[in-house]
């Protein structure tokens, strides 16, 4: 092994042990907040910049990647077995794709932005949140609909794209029952 292997293989172990591992109960809001009180002070920092409450924040965050910031989706397979490409760039917190992260980090001159950091996840999905509510109308208090443009963009919920994909509205009735759990929940512990 050449000595200078061995560093660049601590530099991986360092990055790599930096990532937070998800919540013990990604079902709880209290629980998480409680686990990563981080978390609860930057999604109120979100609310307050993009106006997006905190409880549909974490709903979108828990249907794209169940609070896995090393989220990707599966490779495809060739005959069933082999391992392939995967489907898209989705990755991280907010499986946001290449171009659309992108976009983000210079929207908001993020340069360092990364999709394996919560504080930027979140500030990803108000920043998104907002733009659907400028050009779409969208209500940044009804998690289906902002979650149907999350998916499809905001153009593809303007051109309701979504109506032809009845397995994703039923994913964006579940993350607005999610929504509401955690808005329940949190009222439970909002003031610890």
């Amino acid at each position: 092994m050449k000595a200078y292997f061995i560093p660049i293989l601590g530099v991986l172990f360092f990055i790599t042990g930096c990532v937070t591992a998800p919540p013990r109960d990604i079902n709880n809001i209290c629980h998480i907040f409680k686990q990563y009180p981080d978390w609860y002070r930057e999604t109120r920092a979100v609310e307050q910049r993009w106006h997006i409450p905190a409880f549909i924040q974490m709903a979108i965050m828990h249907q794209e990647s169940k609070f896995d910031a090393e989220a990707k989706p599966e490779r495809q397979k060739i005959l069933w077995v082999i391992p392939w490409t995967r489907p898209s760039s989705a990755y991280g917190y907010t499986q946001a794709l290449d171009d659309t992260w992108a976009g983000y980090k210079q929207s908001r001159g993020k340069i360092l932005a990364s999709r394996t950091d919560f504080a930027d996840g979140v500030d990803f999905i108000g920043w998104y949140a907002h733009q659907a509510h400028q050009r779409a109308g969208i209500s940044l208090r009804d998690p289906e609909a902002l979650y149907l443009a999350y998916h499809e963009g905001v153009g593809g919920y303007q051109r309701k794209t979504y109506r032809r994909k009845p397995w994703l509205m039923h994913v964006a009735r579940k993350v607005r029952t999610r929504a509401h759990i955690y808005q329940a929940q949190l009222k439970t512990c909002q003031d610890k």
